[in-house]
């Protein structure tokens, strides 16, 4: 049986317009690994808590304190909680709440003249770290369009020049993938 790939859209909850990203997962991939795509698919960098919500159940990486209840995302694989159609939730950052939706778009046999996991589309810029999350981005993003808004220096010089809300290349996030997953 060939392998499976899982066509996955992850889309980022709560802001306008859409940041979103198409990726390509083997199906065998444990939810740990499924995590570290989205991280570098969406330009986070893995520096805060996160976990996954798939059918009323939480995974992600356990508690020593056993504060949170979550199965272990290591012992889970993709292809075993999710099919065509399913829909996963994966939060990261527990303070500024970014929430991800996960559709699995479909699930085909894996092309053997291509290396996976990889991005083949996906819209606009991961917003930065401890921006305050959605409400904090979409005040970033008023700020920096309006030299008269009364943070735009302020954010703007935060952000960094090389910050652009319009930047995407699926080219540049496949090869982070591939190194890093």
């Amino acid at each position: 049986m060939p392998r499976q790939i899982f066509q996955l859209k992850v889309s980022l909850a709560g802001v306008r317009p859409p940041v979103w990203r198409r990726v390509l997962v083997p199906g065998g991939f444990t939810l740990d690994r499924l995590h570290r795509v989205v991280q570098y698919a969406m330009g986070w960098r893995d520096c805060h808590l996160h976990c996954f919500e798939i059918d009323g159940v939480a995974y992600g990486e356990p508690d020593p304190d056993g504060e949170l209840a979550l199965r272990d995302e290591l012992d889970v694989r993709l292809d075993a909680v999710a099919g065509k159609g399913s829909r996963l939730h994966y939060t990261y950052d527990f303070g500024d709440w970014w929430e991800h939706d996960l559709l699995v778009e479909d699930v085909v046999a894996a092309d053997p003249e291509q290396r996976y996991p990889s991005c083949s589309d996906g819209a606009r810029a991961c917003p930065p770290e401890e921006v305050g999350g959605p409400a904090g981005y979409l005040r970033l993003l008023a700020a920096s369009t309006d030299p008269g808004h009364p943070e735009h220096d302020r954010l703007r010089d935060w952000a960094g020049e090389r910050f652009d809300p319009e930047a995407f290349d699926a080219g540049r996030v496949s090869t982070l993938l591939r190194r890093l997953c």
